[in-house]
């Protein structure tokens, strides 16, 4: 969806020809090709991502004009880009007039208008939910991972998100193991809001648990392991919701994080969500710590009545 939102912010009088690249080793065939004399790049692709890309470019001496435009914002990620020899970085989301601003500011639209006008995909632009919404959690674990950046001093390696819809046993079997596993501390925590109502979901694994607490520089032999998890993953999941809920336009409210298994019991969780998790909307996101042996997966979890508002809030991305 990204490539498509870029497309159509493209100015109408850019006479340029345009190529399209799913991953960062399709981007890296069209630039060897004399492809990409100006290049719009993602950090979170597939295959290879935006920094492997920029890194290839510079060992292979290729001379292409690279902006970066990408829902991962953390400080260092902008610092390593430009050290890399990106010319400018663009936080997701972002609109036309600062596109037209940036290119215009780097000299690009005259440089380019020296092609004839050509022929611009436009006819698969049309962009569907599941991409819209995964766009969406991408921009907010962005910012989460900029927070928690912050937070623990690291910098953290984001994946492309995974949008699914699970049915109910698929949704039951993945909770029952979370919190009956002895290497799993699962903490949940409920959001509502503007009719989309769901449960945050984040794992780590104990062994990573004291790694955490030694980033975190515990002070207090009073705060416990568990009391770390919990205000860790209270900063996490409740920076992704914002960042979504600030998109589409809605407030959530939120229930404190609990501890399955613990202060809350699995099967207590099903039966109170049973009517509403039929088919559940389900994001799953794999945070890792650059440097260290930490990973912790969050799971975002959206009742099947949400999807229909979800959908509606997204209009405006897959019009």
């Amino acid at each position: 969806m990204a490539r498509k939102q870029v497309l159509r912010a493209l100015p109408a009088d850019w006479s340029v020809s345009i190529t399209e690249a799913s991953n960062g080793r399709q981007a890296m065939e069209a630039i060897r090709k004399g492809l990409g004399q100006v290049v719009l790049l993602d950090l979170t692709m597939p295959e290879m991502d935006g920094y492997q890309v920029l890194s290839a470019l510079r060992t292979e001496g290729l001379k292409s004009q690279v902006i970066v435009i990408s829902g991962d914002v953390q400080e260092e990620a902008v610092r390593r880009v430009s050290e890399l020899g990106a010319l400018a970085f663009l936080k997701k989301p972002f609109d036309e007039s600062e596109l037209r601003q940036t290119l215009s500011r780097l000299g690009l639209l005259t440089k380019a208008t020296q092609a004839p006008l050509q022929h611009r995909p436009t006819s698969n632009t049309a962009i569907h939910f599941h991409d819209a919404f995964r766009e969406t959690v991408n921009v907010a674990i962005g910012r989460a991972a900029a927070l928690i950046a912050k937070v623990l001093g690291v910098f953290v390696q984001l994946p492309v998100p995974n949008v699914n819809v699970l049915e109910v046993g698929e949704l039951h079997m993945a909770l029952t193991d979370a919190g009956s596993s002895q290497q799993l501390t699962a903490i949940c925590q409920g959001f509502i809001g503007s009719g989309i109502a769901g449960e945050a979901l984040l794992m780590f694994h104990d062994s990573e648990v004291s790694d955490i607490a030694q980033l975190m520089q515990r002070q207090s032999a009073d705060y416990s392991d568990l009391e770390m998890v919990l205000d860790l993953s209270s900063v996490l999941i409740g920076a992704c919701l914002s960042s979504i809920a600030e998109q589409i336009d809605v407030v959530f409210s939120q229930g404190h994080p609990q501890v399955l298994g613990q202060h809350a019991a699995i099967d207590e969780l099903i039966r109170v969500n049973q009517t509403r998790w039929k088919k559940t909307l389900a994001v799953e996101i794999s945070y890792s710590l650059e440097g260290h042996d930490i990973r912790f997966d969050l799971l975002l979890l959206f009742t099947e009545d949400s999807i229909e508002r979800l959908t509606h809030k997204l209009a405006y991305l897959m019009s």
